[in-house]
């Protein structure tokens, strides 16, 4: 007997100030994963522009801005760039592992490392390891947290410095959320590299994509994921592919030396709840 279709309810949150944006408020629509099908409807919603953070899937739904869009890299047709491809022999010795989503006292180490140096004042500053622990473990869906080590000696692990907790989908790898450590100077381009490796991995596996959540132009820290070609934004019509001349403006401007840019200014604290915002 065929199990009855569970069909989901949405709620939206009330406005807050918007992380990204100076000046504006966000508003997210939201559901909750549970129940069976829950990989499918993840699935589903993904497609759409929905995000998962722990067992919710949701989507910013703001009453007067559409900056947040959901891009996705074509993994079979990507191909790096000379910086890409210099990222990828610099790491290249890194060892990657699978590991099921069990939180660990050195991810957490590594987390709080990166979001002091990356993130200071953002929404996941001040997250306990109880709630890096619910981050990771509570998945509803299919998820796994690759780690990224440096060479080990013997039978003893290198040091952590990536990890990446992610979602497998039918059609591609959601990256959830990456972080890793700020401080090595021998390695550029480490984050970089974490994208890198998951495009590998999806192009490998046959999967049509990867997944890099919001992209919001005019917000600094996210003009990282406009550098992966080829790649896809959604819109209301559906998926359509970036046009190589907006692509290729776009990676201009992401790359102009930084005291060239425009300083971004700190989010809004809202000390309402807390909220570790995984949208990025």
């Amino acid at each position: 007997m065929t199990a009855p279709i569970r069909f989901p309810r949405f709620f939206v949150t009330s406005p807050a100030p918007c992380p990204y944006l100076p000046g504006k408020s966000e508003r997210k629509v939201f559901t909750e994963l549970r129940g069976q099908g829950t990989d499918e409807l993840n699935e589903a919603l993904g497609r759409i522009g929905f995000r998962r953070s722990q067992t919710v899937a949701y989507r910013p739904s703001c009453l007067d801005c559409q900056a947040c869009v959901s891009v996705r890299v074509v993994a079979g047709e990507f191909k790096p760039s000379s910086s890409q491809k210099r990222a990828l022999k610099a790491n290249s010795d890194i060892e990657v592992t699978e590991c099921r989503p069990w939180a660990t006292d050195e991810q957490y180490e590594l987390l709080r490392k990166y979001l002091a140096h990356r993130h200071p004042g953002g929404g996941m500053a001040e997250m306990e390891e109880s709630d890096f622990a619910d981050m990771v473990e509570h998945t509803p869906v299919s998820s796994y947290v690759i780690e990224y080590r440096e060479p080990g000696v013997g039978s003893q692990p290198g040091r952590l410095i990536g990890a990446c907790l992610t979602d497998i989908q039918g059609d591609g790898l959601s990256m959830i959320y990456s972080f890793y450590d700020p401080d090595i100077e021998d390695r550029a381009g480490l984050g970089n590299f974490i994208i890198l490796d998951h495009i590998r991995r999806a192009a490998d596996q046959g999967l049509d994509y990867v997944y890099l959540g919001y992209w919001v132009e005019g917000s600094e820290r996210m003009q990282y994921k406009v550098r992966y070609r080829p790649l896809e934004r959604l819109n209301r019509g559906g998926w359509e592919r970036m046009p190589e001349a907006e692509q290729k403006r776009l990676i201009t401007a992401a790359t102009r030396p930084r005291n060239e840019r425009v300083a971004e200014p700190l989010p809004a604290k809202d000390g309402s709840q807390r909220e570790y915002k995984l949208a990025d």
